[in-house]
This record gives structure tokens, C-alpha cells and sequence, in this order.
């Protein structure tokens, strides 16, 4: 039976069900293909609990949860995003239709409120939290596959959703700890007189430098007296009635001045930004912006010729995490086991099981060591690698006494607890 391996290159290769070698795998095979990561579990953990906030916040506002094929038909993202078409993953199926790894979340939204728009209640406010796939040159800080959080709102044409985007997006960086965080704000109608490759060059004034950015614009088969034009044009432009409204909107929601500021050199690449335009940024976090939005009022009408309004942001998932780390703000997070019954021998195996069993029921996560021919000492070294905070032994004066001994993993002390009050005295040392 065959099966097939997508690999970073784009293409499907088949291989046999059951792989089999007579020699050992070349130790630089055995590692993932760059742009690409494994997380082990100290750092799976704070993607998780990152995870989580950033749903605990968003679902706070009202927005529900989406969730989108990785592999979509290449045409959905042909001609939505711009001169980044060429970081695209894309090949032919076995069937020889041309499809595309998920380049990002906001189309592929656009494609089902089409496709369930009798099943969805608009205004639709949807987070989705997915990889998505963009053959990058790998660098640090820049992945060929990685997680974006986004939250949108489609259905709406005032600018009020994109106001509420903001105010959600200052929301979610002061809740997470941030003391500091600003969103520059544009629109893109501001710059409908400049030629979309200019924008894409001014975008990277920050990154760049203006002599620099001038000299991209003439690449782009425009005159050195024209690059100048449209970068002093930028340079000079003053907020619209639709930004004033949207700070209005911010100031009233209660959020201070500095956390919001027109940026009237913000441009943003993607060629489906219609209307206002924003980036995060993180004073004191070195790395870039930590997420942009944008409206995108278009894309549903270019899918599938229905007019369906739509505004959103990505959050940097990676930088945010980085961000939170380079700041110390990362909470310190324990492992998921509070409690690691030890098995003393084969014979008390069923015993050491039944008080797993009882404490997993009252809500304490617990741990039984898999193997009942390990030596009892290295089942404690293993609760101590691991961080678990207390080991439980159940020997054969325990099970005599109806007790248990508790050993504190980080005091190494011991104590002898009855059992019917084990559950109470664990939940009093875990502060509960």
C-alpha cells in the first residue's frame, strides 16, 4: 500500500506503508527541514497557555471559533495577495488540480462565508488559530511554518469594526502583561494615488531606510523624480474622517493616547487591503511588529462576485510568545502532572492504579509510572527531572495503615498521610 509524504519542496512523493532500512539514518536526516520546528514539551507548554489567553480574550469580545482545510485549491489564493505570490506552497494533486498549503487565514475565511452564508449570522466575528505555510528564506524570527492567530469581523461596512479590531487588539497586549504597547494606524485609501509596488517598497521604510526605499520604488520600472513624489506624498498625509472616528472610538472605549497613533508611512503589502490599515508594535521588544490588520472589502467580491465586507488582524503568534519572553512576562508554567504515583512492586501495581484513578477523579492531575519493574528510586528521579511537584508511595506498610507517604520533590520531605484525607491535605499544599 502506498501513501504519500508532502515535502517542503511542494511535492507529493510516494513511499511504502511500512518503511524499512538495514542501515542506520543519517543523523542530519533525522532533523526537521528548515524554516520547519519540533516544540518539545517545556515549549509546547507556552504555546498552549499562550494559546489559550489569546482564545480566553477573544471569546471575552464574542467571537467564535473557525477552522480551515491546510491544503486549499490554488486559484483561492492566486491574485489576493500580491507580489508575495511566490512564497506560495503549491502543486499538483494525484487528480492534477493545482493546490496550495494554507498561505494565510483571511481568504480561506472569505471562502466559507460564501460557501455557509445561509448557515452563518453576520456580522461573523471569528478567531482562528492555524499554521500556515510560506516558503520563506529561513531566518531568525521567520519560519516556513507557523502559527497566526487572527480574529476578524465580515459583514460590516462602517468602520466601527475596524475600531473594534484595534480596541480588541490593545486589549489582548495589555491583558497579556504588556505595560507598553502602541497600533499605528493608516488607510489605505490615503495612498490610492501611489502605484501598489511603491507601497510595497514604502512598507519597508522602517526596515530599510528612506535612500534605500527609494531606490526599490525605481526598480519597479518607476522615475527617481516619481519615487520621491510618492514617498513625500506618504510622508505628509493626514488622517481622514474614517480614522478620526476610529480614534474617537478608542478614546472612548477607554484606551490611552499612547497606545494608538496615526503612522502615516504605514502601508502594508498585501494587495487586498482596501480601507484602514494597522501593526502592534512592543516597546522594548527588538524583533519588528507582533501582528498587522487590515480591511479587506474586496476579497469576497473577487472569490465569488458577492459583496461581503470584511477587517481583521494576524497576530504574530511566534513574536508575541518572544516578545513575552524577552520581557519576562512569561508566567512560570509547571508541568500538567501534580502528582506521580509510585508503583513499590508488580504485586502493589493495582493498588498504586486505584489511587491514581481515585485522585484523577477529584480533579488532581496525576501520573502513574508506567512500568512496575523500575526500582522505586528511579521513579523519583524521574517525578524530580520532570518538575512534578510531589511523589506518592504505596508500600505494603502503607497499604497495612491505610496510608500514604507524600515526598516533596523540592524539599525532600516526607510525610505520612491517611488515605481518606489525601485528597484535601494535596489540595491545601496546591493552594486550591
Amino acid at each position: 500500500m502506498l501513501t504519500e509524504i508532502l515535502i517542503a519542496t511542494g511535492q507529493l512523493v510516494p513511499v511504502s506503508h511500512k518503511l524499512r532500512s538495514t542501515k542506520t539514518m543519517d543523523k542530519t536526516k533525522l532533523q526537521p527541514l528548515k524554516g520547519f520546528r519540533d516544540f518539545l514539551p517545556k515549549e509546547a507548554r507556552k504555546r498552549a497557555w499562550l494559546k489559550n489567553k489569546l482564545i480566553e480574550i477573544t471569546e471575552r469580545w464574542g467571537y467564535e471559533p473557525l477552522e480551515t482545510p491546510t491544503l486549499e485549491p490554488l486559484e483561492l489564493f492566486e491574485g489576493q495577495i500580491g507580489e508575495d505570490e511566490k512564497l506560495f506552497y503549491k502543486f499538483k494533486d494525484y487528480g492534477g488540480r493545482g493546490v496550495a498549503l494554507r498561505y494565510d487565514q483571511t481568504v480561506p475565511t472569505c471562502r466559507v462565508v460564501v460557501q455557509y452564508k445561509d448557515k452563518i449570522t453576520f456580522p461573523f466575528k471569528r478567531y482562528q488559530c492555524q499554521t500556515v505555510f510560506r516558503a520563506e528564506k529561513p531566518q531568525a524570527g521567520r519560519y516556513r511554518e507557523f502559527l497566526q492567530f487572527d480574529f476578524d469581523i465580515l459583514g460590516v461596512e462602517s468602520e466601527f469594526a475596524d475600531a473594534e479590531c484595534v480596541a480588541l487588539t490593545i486589549d489582548i497586549y495589555l491583558k497579556l502583561g504588556f505595560k507598553d504597547v502602541i497600533v499605528t494606524i493608516n488607510d489605505r485609501d490615503l495612498l490610492k494615488s501611489i502605484p501598489y509596488p511603491a507601497i510595497v517598497a514604502i512598507d519597508k521604510l522602517e526596515k530599510i531606510g528612506e535612500e534605500n526605499v527609494i531606490k526599490e520604488i525605481q526598480s519597479k520600472n518607476i522615475s527617481l523624480e516619481d519615487s520621491r513624489k510618492y514617498l513625500d506624498l506618504v510622508k505628509n498625509l493626514k488622517p481622514n474622517e474614517r480614522l478620526s472616528n476610529i480614534f474617537t472610538y478608542l478614546k472612548n472605549a477607554g484606551f490611552d493616547q499612547k497606545n494608538f497613533k496615526f503612522e502615516p508611512l504605514l502601508a502594508r503589502s498585501f494587495s487586498y487591503s482596501t480601507g484602514p490599515i494597522w501593526e502592534v508594535k512592543i516597546p522594548g521588544f527588538t524583533k519588528g511588529s507582533v501582528g498587522g490588520g487590515e480591511r479587506y472589502d474586496e476579497i469576497v467580491e473577487k472569490i465569488s462576485g458577492q459583496k461581503i465586507p470584511g477587517t481583521g488582524i494576524a497576530l504574530g503568534f511566534d513574536r508575541t510568545l518572544e516578545a513575552l519572553e524577552e520581557l519576562k512576562l512569561l508566567p512560570k508554567l509547571s508541568p500538567a502532572s501534580e502528582v506521580l504515583v509510585t508503583v513499590f512492586s508488580p504485586e502493589l501495581e493495582s493498588t498504586s492504579l486505584t489511587r491514581s484513578l481515585s485522585l484523577r477523579a477529584n480533579g488532581i492531575n496525576t501520573e502513574l509510572y508506567p512500568d512496575p519493574n523500575v526500582k522505586l528510586d528511579k521513579q523519583l528521579r524521574y517525578a524530580d527531572k520532570k518538575g512534578i511537584p510531589f511523589a506518592l508511595i504505596i508500600g505494603p506498610e502503607e497499604v497495612k495503615n491505610n496510608t500514604v507517604t507524600i515526598k516533596d520533590m523540592k524539599s525532600t520531605n516526607q510525610e505520612t498521610v491517611e488515605t481518606h484525607g489525601l485528597t484535601n491535605w494535596l489540595n491545601g499544599k496546591l493552594n486550591r
